[in-house]
C-alpha cells in the first residue's frame, strides 16, 4: 500500500492581540487541532512555517497582527504493506483503536523490521485512511511499547485524534500502569524513582540514569507480591514516558527485570534458591517480564474519560506461578489498591 501524493496543504493565520508573546510553535498548534505540536515543531525546523514571510525558530514570540503561513507537504511516497496479523482489539471507534499488543510484535517499521509490525496489522484492519496520520512510517502511532513488552497501546485513526492524544502524552496526563517481575525481594515495598534518563555513554543502544543531560523521568513503584528473597512482582506507574524508563529505573534500584537482556542477566545467587523446574522457567523466560496493564486517557473527540485494563499474558503468569510455588507457601501477597 503506497501513500498517495497530493498537493501541499497551505494555511494562513493572523496573530490576535490576545496571543501576543506566545511561542510560535505553541500558538500555531492551538490554531491547528489536527496537527500535533511536535509535528508543528518539525515543520518549523524544515522551513515550512513563515512569520511575516521569514523562517524563524519555534521559540519566537509572536506579535499582534503578524501573519503566519503554514505549508503541510504531502506525505512522501512510502510503501507499507497491509498484513493480516491478528489483533486483540480492546476498544475501537472511528477515531481511535486500543489493542492488547503481544510480546514479540514490533510497533512500527524500522531498520531490521521492515514489515510484520503492528502498523502493518493496523493498515490491514483500518484501511489506507490511516496513511499519513502522524508520519509516513508510523501512521496512527501515538506511543510505543518495546518489542518484547506486552500490553495496552492506543493508535489514532484521524489527524485530530492523533494531535489530541499526542498532546496528552506530551503533558503526561495519560494514566499508565505496568506489571513487572524483578530480581530480588523489594524493600521498601514502595517508592518513587526520579531523575534524568539519557543515552548511555558506554553503549548507545542502552539508556541510563544521568547526573546531567537527558530528560526528566519519574516512576512510582509498589510491591504486588514477593517471591521470597528471589524475585518480586511490582506495579510501576509512569509519571513520564521515556525510552526503557521502567527497565532503567528498576535496574538502578538493584532490581532489574527478569529476562531483560539489555539491563539484566540471570542472577545465579537467586537461581540457586529455586528448584530445577522453577529455575528452568526463569532461565528460559524469553523476554523482559513487563506488561502494560492499565491505560487511561481523555477521548480526543468526545472528551469522555476512558480507562482500560488487561491482565498479564500466560507467559508472565506462568513465570509468577513458578516463582511462587518454589519460594512461598503461602505466597506473600499485597492487595493492589483500586485505581480511581
Amino acid at each position: 500500500m503506497t501513500a498517495a501524493i497530493s498537493a501541499s496543504d497551505q494555511r494562513r493565520f493572523e496573530v490576535d492581540p490576545d496571543a501576543a508573546g506566545e511561542r510560535l510553535d505553541r500558538w500555531l498548534a492551538s490554531q491547528n487541532e489536527d496537527v500535533s505540536r511536535s509535528r508543528i515543531q518539525q515543520l518549523i525546523a524544515q522551513g515550512h512555517v513563515r512569520l511575516d514571510g521569514e523562517v524563524v525558530p519555534a521559540s519566537t514570540a509572536v506579535r499582534s497582527g503578524q501573519v503566519v503561513t503554514l505549508t503541510i507537504p504531502p506525505p512522501a511516497a512510502v510503501t507499507l504493506a497491509a498484513q493480516k496479523i491478528p489483533l486483540d482489539i480492546v476498544f475501537e471507534d472511528k477515531h481511535l483503536i486500543v489493542v492488547n499488543k503481544p510480546a514479540g510484535l514490533v510497533v512500527h517499521p524500522a531498520a531490521g523490521n521492515p514489515d510484520n509490525t503492528l502498523v502493518n496489522a493496523l493498515l490491514a484492519h483500518c484501511g489506507d485512511t490511516l496513511l499519513g496520520i502522524g508520519g509516513e512510517l508510523r501512521p496512527g502511532i501515538v506511543h510505543r511499547l518495546d518489542k518484547d513488552t506486552s500490553g495496552l497501546l492506543v493508535a489514532a485513526k484521524s489527524g485530530e485524534a492523533h494531535a489530541h492524544l499526542a498532546e496528552q502524552f506530551a503533558v503526561h496526563s495519560i494514566a499508565r500502569a505496568y506489571d513487572a517481575v524483578v530480581w530480588g525481594s523489594l524493600r521498601p515495598s514502595k517508592g518513587i524513582v526520579k531523575g534524568q534518563i539519557g543515552r548511555s555513554t558506554t553503549d548507545r543502544k542502552k539508556m541510563a540514569v544521568k547526573t546531567s543531560g537527558g530528560k526528566y523521568a519519574e516512576t512510582h513503584y509498589a510491591l504486588v507480591e514477593n517471591f521470597g528473597a528471589v524475585a518480586a512482582w511490582v506495579e510501576c506507574v509512569l509519571k513520564t514516558g521515556r525510552t526503557h524508563q521502567i527497565r532503567v529505573h528498576m535496574a538502578s534500584l538493584g532490581h532489574p527485570l527478569i529476562g531483560d537482556a539489555t539491563y539484566s542477566s540471570v542472577r545465579s545467587k537467586f537461581i540457586k534458591e529455586l528448584d530445577d523446574d522453577a529455575a528452568s522457567v526463569v532461565r528460559n523466560f524469553p523476554r523482559q517480564a513487563l506488561h502494560a496493564r492499565l491505560l487511561g486517557f481523555i477521548h480526543p473527540i468526545s472528551g469522555k474519560k476512558l480507562k482500560f485494563e488487561q491482565k498479564p499474558p500466560e507467559d508472565f503468569q506462568s513465570l509468577a506461578k513458578a516463582l511462587r510455588s518454589a519460594t512461598q507457601k503461602p505466597a506473600q501477597k499485597v492487595t493492589r489498591k483500586k485505581k480511581a
